[in-house]
């Protein structure tokens, strides 16, 4: 079954590597630059999965966002992501939160369909 998935990323590079790693799981992957054009490509697109800097968002943003599409996996990341983050996250709706440089964990998650195992967040 074709999926989507869109990206919401402050560092270029990152939403790059992501991109071109999604790229052979899913159907199409769309970029975007702010939240609103998130939400306007979710409810176009429907998505499998939505993966959500939290450099760009807020935790507000993220809540709303699983509300608005509940069903949609919601994988966040920041910077400087830790196992607090993670839980917090966790609490607001979100599936999973990584830090941005774990793109290897970010990929697994994305293409991964069952709820998150309980493992920690490295710092």
């Amino acid at each position: 079954m074709p999926s989507n998935v869109v990206l919401l990323q402050s560092d270029p590079n990152i939403a790059r590597t992501l991109a071109t790693s999604l790229a052979s799981s899913f159907h199409a992957v769309h970029v975007t630059k702010s939240v609103d054009e998130l939400r306007h490509a979710a409810a176009k697109l429907r998505p499998h999965v939505m993966i959500v800097d939290l450099e760009k968002a807020s935790f507000a943003e993220v809540e709303s966002l699983k509300q608005q599409f509940d069903g949609i996996r919601i994988i966040c990341n920041h910077r400087v992501a830790d196992e607090e983050m993670w839980t917090h996250t966790l609490d607001i709706g979100a599936d999973d939160c990584w830090p941005s440089s774990d793109t290897r964990g970010i990929l697994s998650s994305a293409a991964n369909q069952v709820q998150p195992s309980a493992r920690s967040v490295a710092a």
